[in-house]
């Protein structure tokens, strides 16, 4: 299957910082899905699952996995997904960062507040992309939402944990602004997306998610990809995903076996 993305694709990628990809990976969205129920039967020591105080299902998450799961592996390595990420970020290069593994289950009331990524991560880059890719559909109510051209707005807000805690201790970084309270005056992009659909947004971009009121499940996956430039940072605590025995300094160049470079293809 031919797959392109067209300039106008990534010209609106850059302006905005989110762009809505149709169909492009349903051809692997069956793999995802047996790839989940297999990750949610043996999770990593990185599995973090949300159960709301009022009793209802469940938020399963689990990170750094892509490799240990067929199904995840195959997104990854076997679909355009890398020479997509080059094309999107105009990088030569796409590098694997991690991917996060995101299910709401049927009447989960967690709501993913307002946030963006970058300053949850150990790299910096000029090169940023996230895959979000439903297994399931979801219409807008119950999916994301993006403001758009906010990776372009040049400042790093703190990040918390979704319980709304603080990721690292004494952050000196401005809280994200009250967004809800000035939706008139911004530029808001939601879809209804279908398996198979992909999300692409920027490292910067805020963004948020709505809970699951539905009986359906919401079975999700994103992968994020970094290109050229990209760069090891020290954050004040322990990063999101952590990576505790990797060994790096501030400034180093982003790379090593954890985070493979799958374009150009190996080899």
């Amino acid at each position: 299957m031919a797959i392109t993305v067209t300039e106008e694709t990534v010209e609106q990628y850059h302006r905005d910082g989110v762009v809505l990809l149709r169909g492009l990976f349903e051809p692997w969205i069956e793999g995802v899905r047996s790839a989940i129920e297999e990750n949610k039967a043996a999770p990593s020591w990185r599995e973090r699952t949300y159960r709301p105080g009022d009793g209802r299902s469940p938020f399963f998450q689990d990170y750094c996995v892509w490799n240990r799961f067929d199904g995840y592996r195959a997104l990854v390595v076997a679909s355009p997904m890398a020479r997509i990420a080059a094309r999107l970020m105009r990088s030569s290069t796409a590098r694997v960062f991690h991917d996060h593994v995101l299910v709401k289950e049927p009447g989960n009331s967690t709501e993913t507040p307002w946030h963006h990524d970058l300053p949850y991560y150990l790299v910096d880059s000029p090169c940023t992309v996230s895959f979000w890719v439903p297994a399931d559909p979801v219409p807008r109510d119950r999916g994301i939402e993006y403001v758009a051209g906010s990776h372009r707005w040049g400042r790093s807000f703190r990040p918390t944990r979704f319980d709304g805690t603080p990721l690292y201790a004494d952050d000196p970084s401005d809280p994200v602004p009250d967004l809800d309270a000035n939706r008139d005056a911004l530029e808001i992009r939601s879809w209804d997306v279908e398996p198979g659909d992909a999300i692409a947004f920027d490292f910067s971009t805020l963004h948020r998610a709505a809970a699951n009121h539905s009986e359906l499940r919401r079975r999700v996956t994103s992968v994020r990809w970094v290109g050229d430039g990209a760069l090891f940072v020290e954050r004040a605590g322990t990063t999101s995903p952590s990576f505790p025995d990797l060994v790096y300094r501030d400034g180093d160049p982003f790379e090593g076996d954890e985070f493979p470079q799958l374009w150009p293809p190996p080899g």
